[in-house]
């Protein structure tokens, strides 16, 4: 009798490896579709001047919900409607802990506490993700240290008269901005004057400045530390805060943030 031939070790070494391999990619899908099915942690912090920050963040809240995007909110909305506050949830070691995105949404423009602001910064540093809208890129404007601007990845201490600005997208890849139509115009709203661009700060959209001819940077992201960073200087209005172009691009960039 033809006994059958033994494979070779290296054959019986390809097969295991294969198997192996092929046991892997599975677990990595099983794990990446449980990930997929979890709902974004979002802690939105807001409050302070010159907003109606109860309004923009429901219409956050509902962008999201509209667009099939599965958020769990938690709300921070403290500080009153001046220009200098504290925030108390900030003075915890860890009060970004468990979330995914955090979205700066407050205006404090006089609070210049260098320790307060690092309590802040450092966490983000450290890999806690954001989205900062409009009045985030002013708040601490009076402070000397550059951590929150850097953070941030523009710095902008002025903003221009309100008008209905076209948007330019500069980076038409990007999974934010690929759907801002080729003709868009903001609701009215303000134009930041943005003083530098941080270098790990990648522009996303453009708009011109009515004024100067100066071209601005409206949409970007940024590379702080180990966190993605998604910004946009406009945001001052309800009537951008009901506009479906900004806030689809708005919840894109929550979710790129979130690294969905």
């Amino acid at each position: 009798m033809i006994q059958p031939l033994a494979p070779f070790p290296g054959i019986r070494s390809a097969r295991h490896f294969a198997l192996q391999f092929v046991s892997l990619m599975c677990l990595c899908w099983a794990l990446l579709s449980v990930q997929a099915a979890e709902p974004v942690k979002v802690l939105v912090i807001t409050g302070g001047c010159c907003h109606d920050y109860d309004y923009q963040t429901k219409a956050m809240q509902l962008a999201a919900k509209e667009q099939g995007v599965e958020i769990e909110w938690t709300i921070v909305f403290e500080g009153g409607k001046g220009t200098r506050a504290m925030i108390d949830l900030y003075n915890k070691p860890d009060w970004a802990k468990g979330f995914d995105v955090v979205v700066h949404n407050e205006c404090f423009a006089d609070t210049d506490d260098q320790e307060y602001i690092r309590k802040i910064t450092e966490p983000h540093r450290q890999g806690v993700n954001a989205v900062v809208i409009h009045c985030a890129m002013h708040t601490y404007r009076s402070a000397k240290i550059d951590d929150w601007r850097e953070f941030l990845g523009v710095t902008s201490k002025m903003h221009e008269h309100q008008s209905r600005y076209p948007v330019e997208v500069v980076d038409k890849d990007s999974p934010i901005t690929k759907g801002i139509p080729v003709d868009y115009k903001t609701p009215m709203d303000e134009l930041y004057i943005v003083e530098k661009i941080w270098p790990n700060t990648k522009v996303l959209a453009t708009t011109k400045s009515e004024k100067t001819g100066l071209v601005q940077p409206v949409f970007w992201t940024n590379q702080f530390g180990k966190a993605r960073v998604f910004g946009t200087t406009y945001g001052h209005s309800n009537d951008t805060f009901t506009d479906k172009v900004f806030l689809t691009t708005l919840v894109r960039g929550i979710v790129w943030a979130a690294g969905r």
